[in-house]
């Protein structure tokens, strides 16, 4: 008998989250190791393939100032070679099998995954471990890869929609660790070394901050199997979490720069991701500015023709929350467009949403998401950020029902609640000379 099936003893704890949606999956299942790396395991018979990542519960609110950055640059360092593979041979390793393999680093976690055929996920397993337990840090791939990093943090600089969004969040959370971008600076990035990185990710990368995610045709057992032979063996170390809550105070910037047009955000304090009214958000959200019928995107573009580009957005932490409105125009149009922005959000906050209107909200809101958990790899994601934020896992039926329940009251209550008074913070990018946005204009009242 494998040491891990024995329950209550020396081996894993187990726990399912039952789905009755009529699909063809097992339940999601959680397994924890010895040492505490959490594996979750989905089985989809239909397909060939099966998506695996390896999920840090750590991200760049983590950080200290002076290392701003660093989580980010340990994802980079990850695949620039490991005891026993070069980078190269890590590239290889993927291509010659047609996998898919990719990270990425956010606010409170960060991702290494891959998509495999079914047949190679022992590979899948043997690679995602070595990248993840046994880096090399290189001190000259270390110089190198800074060198990238800077050049990725000026093509924000050069990217004025994806700027204006960096410099509305630094501004949204003052000086709290979520208003400091991802990618660090220029002078935080070029202070890092082989030694500090070694330091962070031994700290970090630890089984009690790590799970393994796995959906797509897999038998459980035999991802157990793998799982255990390559990580079974980390030390279980438990390292302590800073997590203060962050305080918004609603402020407006305007950053002049020669662009061939605007780019507004605007944007008030929201819910974290276990609010009791998330759902009731996701659909303010859609009927907002989350689609082409939307509210903004037909008063702002199709019926005045004022930007090209106009959406909303949620952002939901462990303990805070942004909703966000983001808009492209032309320089003179900037003024009009705040306008009708702050005009939305007041009708919504002061008008029953028509019953019409939240059914087109809601079945777009439930379309998405379900089209969006047909592969694997948005499964595996899906599964993960659940244990993250909640330590459990919704049934879709149960989140499909929670969405269904949301009522016109619900949207009002939420609208009220966020679009109040002086709660709307905004910047404004581009070549905008004498603009003024003063308070007054951008009262929700």
């Amino acid at each position: 008998m494998r040491f891990y099936q024995l329950r209550g003893k020396a081996g894993l704890r187990e726990r399912t989250g039952l789905r009755s949606t009529g699909l063809s999956h097992s339940p999601v299942a959680l397994d924890v190791l010895p040492n505490g790396l959490r594996v979750l395991t989905e089985s989809m018979k239909e397909v060939r393939s099966v998506s695996i990542g390896v999920w840090l519960t750590r991200g760049s609110r983590h950080e200290t100032a002076e290392q701003s950055g660093v989580a980010h640059f340990v994802e980079h360092m990850l695949f620039k070679g490991t005891a026993t593979r070069s980078a190269e041979d890590i590239a290889q390793a993927i291509d010659s099998i047609g996998g898919q393999l990719d990270a990425f680093t956010a606010k409170e976690y960060a991702s290494y995954y891959i998509k495999v055929l079914d047949e190679h996920l022992p590979l899948a397993v043997d690679v995602l471990a070595d990248i993840v337990r046994n880096p090399a840090f290189a001190p000259d791939d270390v110089e190198r890869e800074q060198k990238v990093v800077v050049e990725e943090i000026k093509m924000v600089e050069d990217t004025p929609d994806d700027l204006v969004h960096e410099l509305f969040t630094q501004g949204f959370w003052g000086a709290h660790p979520l208003g400091r971008p991802i990618l660090g600076t220029r002078d935080t990035v070029e202070s890092f070394t082989s030694g500090l990185l070694r330091r962070y990710f031994e700290s970090t990368y630890t089984p009690h901050n790590l799970i393994v995610s796995a959906v797509g045709n897999l038998e459980r057992q035999q991802l157990l199997d793998l799982v255990v032979d390559k990580f079974g063996s980390m030390h279980a170390a438990v390292g302590a979490r800073d997590e203060q809550r962050p305080q918004v105070v609603p402020a407006v910037q305007i950053r002049r720069k020669e662009l061939e047009q605007s780019h507004i955000c605007l944007g008030t304090d929201s819910y974290p991701q276990d609010h009791t009214d998330r759902h009731a958000i996701y659909v303010l959200n859609t009927l907002l500015g989350g689609s082409m019928s939307s509210r903004l995107f037909q008063n702002i573009r199709e019926k005045r023709g004022l930007a090209y580009a106009v959406f909303s957005g949620v952002s939901a932490y462990r303990d805070a929350g942004a909703f966000t409105v983001y808009a492209g125009c032309s320089d003179e149009a900037v003024g009009q467009v705040v306008d009708l922005v702050v005009d939305e959000l007041k009708t919504v906050k002061q008008t029953p949403v028509p019953p019409a209107e939240l059914r087109r909200a809601k079945d777009h809101l439930k379309g998405s998401l379900m089209l969006g958990l047909e592969s694997t790899a948005s499964r595996m994601s899906h599964i993960a950020r659940q244990e993250i934020y909640f330590d459990r896992q919704f049934s879709l039926d149960e989140t499909l029902e929670a969405i269904e329940a949301v009522t016109p009251d619900d949207v009002r209550r939420v609208a009220a609640d966020l679009f109040a008074g002086n709660s709307l913070s905004a910047t404004v990018l581009g070549n905008v000379n004498g603009l003024k946005l003063p308070r007054e204009r951008l009262d929700l009242q």
